[in-house]
């Protein structure tokens, strides 16, 4: 066989291959929340949700163990669970929504930043509502990584905060999404 003919094919179908991946995952994705207010900040940090994001189809999932939130301080975090998320009860939060747009091909190999708008649902103690965000997907040095910040009302999630303490927790809470590095799912 031609030495020449056998390098092209290489190069054609490693080419083909960089951008035919269509579903990327992580177990390491990193949800944040942080709450400011005049008595103190809250923030919370999970580096253990699990992230999917299907290209062809445009899907996009995120699933969060609430007790795997960590705080800086061990109330807060006893009192996140046992008071207001109520994670024995409700253990997971999980979004689950789409990319507005078709999401144009992607070539691992080829560095790129895409801004893209994202529709969906944010299941959180028991109740779902909508969420319409952006999402910033990067692809640099073979690696798809993505993140995303967007707010919610405690009100909207039916999470109650005890009068004594209302002052010191803020009524719309921040979060942060950052799924780091994707991989393909085989």
């Amino acid at each position: 066989m031609n030495t020449k003919f056998l390098i092209t094919v290489l190069f054609v179908a490693s080419s083909f291959l960089g951008m035919a991946q269509n579903k990327f995952f992580t177990k390491k994705a990193s949800i944040s929340f942080y709450s400011k207010t005049s008595v103190e900040n809250i923030e919370a940090i999970n580096n253990k949700a699990l992230a999917v994001i299907d290209m062809a189809s445009n899907k996009i999932e995120f699933s969060v163990l609430i007790k795997g939130f960590e705080f800086e301080k061990a109330m807060m975090q006893e009192h996140f669970n046992e008071d207001y998320l109520e994670s024995d009860k409700y253990p997971k939060a999980i979004f689950k929504g789409s990319f507005n747009e078709p999401v144009p091909a992607i070539n691992i190999t080829e560095n790129k930043t895409l801004t893209l708008k994202v529709s969906g649902s944010l299941t959180l103690h028991g109740i779902t509502k909508p969420i319409n965000t952006v999402a910033v997907l990067q692809i640099k040095n073979n690696v798809i990584s993505a993140v995303s910040n967007f707010k919610i009302l405690l009100s909207d999630y039916n999470i109650k905060v005890p009068a004594v303490v209302g002052n010191s927790i803020s009524k719309e809470i921040e979060i942060k999404v950052n799924t780091a590095s994707l991989v393909e799912m085989k």
